[in-house]
């Protein structure tokens, strides 16, 4: 992988899936199939993908799958309404990661795809409540930081301030 700042991502988000959910499990991944779907394959994970559905509009397409789990990997800040389909999950396993807003930068927003941007970047309290307020239980969380190699100010707070944050909760 080229990108040494997704290949640390994706290496932490691997460890901490293979931590509260090892292999082998079968996984609805929210989201259409992308680099990360593979890699958990490579995994040992048997994994199906949403299919570009608008889960703001048909958050109910969830209940198709019969898995273990539903893994949702930077997809919650894209949805306006993330409390619709973490209560239409059935699995009683879901782990997810969001970006943290972080006080130095704003929001992501492509200028050219309107679906890569972000509606929320939350504070961990933020999207612990909206958790906990949707039915699940927070087992476990782990934060991490996603260093750019650029100089700057912006890189090097991004050095020491936890950009990631991954959830582990059941129902």
């Amino acid at each position: 992988m080229k990108n040494k700042t997704l290949e640390r991502r994706f290496n932490h988000t691997i460890e901490f899936l293979q931590k509260v959910l090892p292999a082998p499990a079968t996984i609805l991944d929210l989201g259409t199939r992308n680099t990360f779907s593979e890699i958990m394959e490579q995994h040992g994970y048997t994994v199906y993908n949403t299919e570009g559905e608008d889960l703001d509009l048909l958050p109910e397409v969830v209940k198709k799958y019969n898995v273990d789990a539903v893994t949702a990997f930077e997809i919650f800040e894209h949805l306006l309404a993330p409390l619709n389909v973490l209560r239409e999950i059935e699995s009683t396993k879901l782990v997810a990661t969001i970006p943290l807003d972080l006080w130095f930068a704003k929001a992501y927003r492509s200028k050219t795809n309107e679906w890569d941007r972000h509606y929320h970047e939350f504070e961990d309290w933020q999207f612990d409540w909206l958790l906990e307020k949707s039915g699940w239980n927070i087992q476990e969380t782990e934060k991490w930081t996603s260093t750019i190699d650029k100089i700057g100010f912006r890189p090097i707070l991004r050095k020491f301030t936890p950009r990631y944050y991954a959830v582990y909760a059941e129902k």
